[in-house]
């Protein structure tokens, strides 16, 4: 081939993808005859120095958030400039976006469309084979341990803003955390997620699988009866974890398009684009946020239990907070201001209720906090709110808490 200006490792390579993608049009799931050679497509190299600043994620999500707005003829100019987002970053399916645009673009549709379910409706509507790669190396494993492990293992190569975790005991679960991104900000995104692998392990299966426990860090969603039927009754909210469980006797049982040499080739591709997924941490601001945000009903976000969850010293927390212009008591404050106004803008949250999730033991502390940051009493702030809410609240990175903090 060197003969044609092809080198000749290049050529092989080529094949050897264009062989796979064939191959993958062959592990198919229950109800999926028809597999588009599109699900499976080879995503050109991602220029990896322009996006190691922010965690990137494929964006399907916010396609298809974007693909309900339109249907539902809303004004979404407004909408993706609100999240940082351009109408050709939606529309080229191979482009990489921001975790933290995703989230956004999910609330402002989700407001839009006053559902507050957007995430898990989005998520029954996906094929799933869009997931490309970390779908068809789930497909073709042999079991659901093995599906669980691999999507765990894997799932950051196509959301770099997740950390997975897989693990097995009395029950068999994987626990989902944020890396760079601020998990108070997201709810569509994670119910999203959550649907998404249970879908998959049903579809993969055969068998309508019953989680033993699903768990978000998030608070109550007024809408919690739909999950119930969906993920069964024991859906907690408000919990320290973001986490799906299953029966340990699941764990064996066997996927129904499994094929162990497919696999084989598979592993070895996702390992590659693993190996070459770009070294990202992210503030470390946002660690400290997603480390607070489930101690604060209990009482316990104080910084040396957050940085001994952080596996810091105390004083080492601290400098890397300094180094970022920060103060733990200005994190705590500027995040309580936060979820105050986002906790405000549901209405089947109490006062009373809200005052418990940010930590406080007296309505009359949080009133008193909340003035300080907004002037304003809770109850002034919610009247003001729209019904469908949380695009009322400031932006991530500026709570108007955060301004307060800084003068004190």
């Amino acid at each position: 081939m060197d003969g044609v200006g092809v080198p000749a490792g290049d050529f092989i390579a080529a094949m050897c993808r264009m062989r796979l993608v064939i191959m993958c049009q062959d592990v198919v799931g229950a109800g999926q005859s028809h597999p588009r050679l599109s699900s499976a497509r080879i995503v050109p190299d991602i220029d990896v120095k322009q996006l190691s600043a922010l965690p990137t994620a494929t964006g399907q999500i916010a396609r298809y958030a974007y693909a309900r707005a339109r249907n539902a003829k809303v004004a979404l100019a407004p909408l993706l400039k609100q999240a940082g987002l351009t109408p050709q970053q939606i529309e080229d399916r191979d482009r990489r976006i921001t975790v933290r645009a995703q989230i956004k673009f999910l609330n402002e549709v989700a407001n839009a469309l006053q559902d507050p379910l957007l995430g898990f409706h989005i998520a029954q509507s996906i094929d799933l084979r869009e997931l490309g790669l970390l779908y068809y190396v789930a497909a073709s494993s042999e079991t659901l341990d093995e599906v669980l492990h691999r999507a765990a293992r894997y799932s950051s190569t196509a959301n770099e803003g997740l950390s997975s975790r897989y693990r097995v005991g009395t029950e068999s679960s994987i626990e989902l955390g944020y890396v760079g991104v601020a998990r108070h900000s997201d709810r569509q995104q994670i119910e999203c997620f959550m649907t998404v692998l249970l879908r998959l392990c049903r579809q993969l299966t055969g068998a309508r699988l019953t989680p033993t426990r699903l768990r978000f860090v998030h608070s109550s969603n007024e809408k919690r009866a739909e999950l119930a039927a969906y993920f069964g009754d024991n859906v907690h909210f408000s919990a320290g974890a973001d986490e799906l469980t299953f029966a340990r006797e699941t764990r064996d049982m066997a996927v129904i398009s499994a094929d162990r040499y497919l696999n084989r080739l598979l592993v070895a591709s996702c390992e590659e684009a693993l190996s070459r997924r770009p070294a990202f941490r992210g503030s470390f601001r946002s660690a400290v946020e997603n480390a607070i945000v489930p101690l604060l009903p209990h009482g316990k976000a104080r910084s040396p239990e957050i940085a001994r969850r952080l596996g810091l010293s105390q004083r080492t927390c601290a400098r890397r907070l300094a180094s970022e212009g920060l103060t733990f008591s200005q994190v705590l404050d500027s995040l309580r201001c936060d979820l105050a106004r986002r906790y405000l803008a549901d209405e089947d949250l109490s006062i009373s209720r809200i005052a418990w999730l940010l930590g406080y033991q007296e309505v009359s502390a949080l009133t008193h906090a909340f003035k300080r940051w907004t002037g304003q009493t809770p109850r002034q702030e919610r009247s003001s709110l729209s019904p469908s809410g949380i695009s009322a609240a400031p932006p991530e990175t500026e709570p108007r808490g955060a301004a307060g903090a800084r003068r004190r």
